[in-house]
């Protein structure tokens, strides 16, 4: 690789470091994405829960119903994975799931009294993670970071949904 414009930081590293110059903001990303699921499914492991049912979980609010397509939309996956979710959930009696009785077509999704503890120690457990985490950084620092994340997900969002 020497002769080739690679730092030579870069030569002694494993090959799956070795990036371009270009990729280094989608390469951050990658692992930050990779290492934070993986993280989060531990911690969710102990609650009897997979990656996204979590965010699921969150969105919905006690005695309010909503529909399938809607949670799609705001998980930003389609509505069969919001499906697939749902089957997991009602099996584990978190949600149930009812025609809109307005529109047969419609389903809805309501959570459960036992949802709502899910939901609880869900919150509590991202509260943890968030606590690990921003424990490490200073305020103005911590604040930067957060504002240039969501500026990146509003971005990556807005032309995920185009393109779906």
């Amino acid at each position: 690789m020497r002769g080739q414009g690679v730092p030579d930081t870069m030569v002694s590293s494993p090959p799956s470091n070795a990036v371009d110059d270009e990729a280094q903001l989608v390469t951050a990303l990658l692992s930050i994405s990779k290492s934070t699921r993986a993280f989060l499914a531990l911690l969710l492991a102990q609650i009897d829960l997979h990656p996204g049912q979590d965010q699921l979980l969150v969105r919905l609010t006690p005695g309010e119903s909503v529909s399938v397509s809607a949670l799609a939309e705001q998980l930003a996956v389609r509505p069969s994975t919001v499906s697939k979710m749902l089957d997991r959930l009602i099996e584990k009696s978190l949600v149930l799931r009812e025609s809109n009785s307005r529109d047969a077509r419609r389903t809805m999704v309501t959570l459960t009294p036992a949802g709502e503890a899910a939901k609880q120690r869900v919150r509590t457990l991202w509260m943890r993670l968030e606590t690990e985490l921003g424990n490490s950084m200073e305020g103005p620092e911590r604040q930067g970071l957060l504002a240039s994340l969501q500026q990146v997900d509003h971005l990556l969002s807005a032309r995920l949904r185009r393109l779906r």
